[in-house]
C-alpha cells in the first residue's frame, strides 16, 4: 500500500491558501501525533497555540485567528473542511490489482474505470458499478443495481435485498411476499457504511441522491427516495415508500414509519421517531421525540412531565 505525497505548494493550491511551507507532507494526523511530513488543523486560538508548538509540517488555521508569522500555517477559511480535503488528497492507493482473486463478479456486471473490489464481495448479474468506486470486503451487490462514480461502500453492506412487503391472506391469515422487481440506483459520491441494507423496488426504484453519506447498521426500506447530501447516522430504521428531501440530518436510532416524508434541511434528533404517513417540514428545524416535534416543544413537554411528581 502507498500513500500520494504532496508538496507545501500542493496543499495550499489544494485548500485555498495564498502561502505555504516549503516541505513535502505524507500524511494528515492528530496534534500529538504530528511529526514533520504531517498536516494538522487548528479550529480556534488555543488549539493554534498548541499547533505552533508541535512538530507538524503543515498548519490549518481560520483566517483572523491569532496571528502568526510562521511559515508552517496555511490560512483557510474552514480547517476542518480543509483537514477533510488533505485527507482525502493523502487516501492511500492499493498496489497490486483493482480485483481481488477472493471477489465473485458475474459476467454480466459491469465494472467502472478505476473500480477496486474486495475480498468476498459479490456482485451479481447486471449491477453497473462506475468509475472510481471502492466495494469493500464481504459486500453483496445484488442484480441490476446501478452504482454511480467515487461510491465507497464499506464492508458487509447489502445492496439491493427484496423489500419487506407481503399481501396476507385475510381466510387464512398466510403473508405471501410481494413482487420485488424494482430497481435500486446509488447516485454519484454515495458513501454507505458497514453492514447497511438497502433493499431494492417492490414495483418501482429505491434511489440514494447524490453526495448521501450514510452511516454503519442503517436500514432503508424498499421504494425510499433519498434526496442529495442527505447524512444518517448509525441504527437509523427507514420504512418503505419514504421520501427524505435534499440535506436532510437523521441522527443515530431514529425509526421512520412507512410512506413518510421529510421536507428540506430538516434534522431529527437521535432516537426520534416519525409515525407513518406524517409529514415533517421545516428547514434547519431540529425534532426529537416520539412521534417527532420541534425540539422545544419536546423539552417543554418533559419539563412538564417532571412537574408531575
Amino acid at each position: 500500500m502507498t500513500a500520494r505525497i504532496l508538496t507545501g505548494r500542493e496543499l495550499a493550491e489544494l485548500v485555498g491558501a495564498a502561502e505555504h511551507p516549503q516541505t513535502e507532507l505524507h500524511r494528515v494526523s492528530a496534534l500529538g501525533d504530528a511529526t514533520p511530513d504531517s498536516v494538522v488543523f487548528a479550529q480556534d486560538d488555543i488549539s493554534l497555540e498548541h499547533a505552533l508548538h508541535s512538530r507538524a509540517g503543515a498548519i490549518l488555521a481560520r483566517r483572523g485567528q491569532l496571528q502568526t508569522s510562521d511559515p508552517r500555517v496555511l490560512w483557510v477559511r474552514d480547517p476542518r473542511f480543509a483537514m477533510a480535503l488533505a485527507g482525502k488528497a493523502f487516501a492511500a492507493r492499493i498496489d497490486g490489482p483493482l480485483i481481488d482473486p477472493r471477489a465473485i463478479i458475474h459476467p454480466a456486471a459491469t465494472l467502472g474505470e478505476r473500480t477496486r473490489v474486495r475480498a468476498g464481495a459479490v456482485i451479481e448479474a447486471g449491477a453497473v458499478i462506475g468509475d472510481d468506486c471502492c466495494i469493500s470486503a464481504n459486500v453483496t451487490i445484488c442484480h441490476g443495481v446501478h452504482l454511480g462514480d467515487r461510491v465507497i461502500v464499506q464492508p458487509g453492506a447489502v445492496l439491493g435485498s427484496l423489500g419487506f412487503g407481503y399481501a396476507r391472506n385475510p381466510q387464512t391469515g398466510e403473508h405471501i411476499l410481494f413482487p420485488q422487481r424494482g430497481s435500486l440506483t446509488i447516485e454519484d459520491d454515495v458513501e454507505i457504511g458497514a453492514n447497511t441494507t438497502i433493499d431494492r423496488g417492490a414495483l418501482g426504484e429505491t434511489r440514494i441522491g447524490k453526495g448521501t453519506k450514510i452511516d454503519n447498521l442503517v436500514h432503508i426500506g424498499h421504494n425510499c427516495i433519498l434526496g442529495k447530501n442527505v447524512i444518517i447516522a448509525a441504527q437509523v430504521g427507514i420504512s418503505g415508500s419514504c421520501t427524505i428531501d435534499d440535506n436532510v440530518v437523521i441522527a443515530g436510532q431514529v425509526g421512520l414509519g412507512d410512506h413518510v416524508h421529510i421536507g428540506p434541511g430538516v434534522i431529527l434528533g437521535g432516537q426520534s421517531g416519525v409515525y407513518p404517513g406524517k409529514h415533517v417540514e421545516g428547514p434547519g428545524q431540529i425534532f426529537a421525540g416520539t412521534p417527532a416535534e420541534p425540539r422545544t416543544n419536546y423539552l417543554r413537554t418533559l419539563a412538564r412531565i417532571r412537574r408531575l411528581k
